[in-house]
């Protein structure tokens, strides 16, 4: 249990970014799995469409420090591939 004011207030800060960086992770992995159900589905109109939602719950994660810049990278180039393989 925090003591001094300073970590109590840090207790708090703490607990406020915990929950956004939950937010934008839930947001994150929703975009990814709707992704992979509209590939497995074979729906390629859809996951174009979806492609942009997930670039850009991507994008805001990286710019809130949530997830690593090459991971994003990462997971905007599968969700690419995947819908390349899929149209072509």
């Amino acid at each position: 249990m925090a003591n001094t004011s300073s970590a109590k207030k840090a207790q708090r800060v703490a607990e406020r970014r915990r929950v956004f960086n939950s937010r934008t992770k839930k947001n994150v992995k929703d975009a990814v799995k709707g992704m992979e159900k509209l590939v497995a589905a074979k729906k390629a109109k859809d996951a174009a469409a979806m492609l942009s939602t997930l670039y850009k719950a991507v994008d805001k994660s990286v710019k809130n420090g949530t997830i690593k810049k090459n991971t994003a990278a990462r997971m905007k180039s599968r969700a690419a591939r995947a819908l390349r393989a899929l149209s072509a």
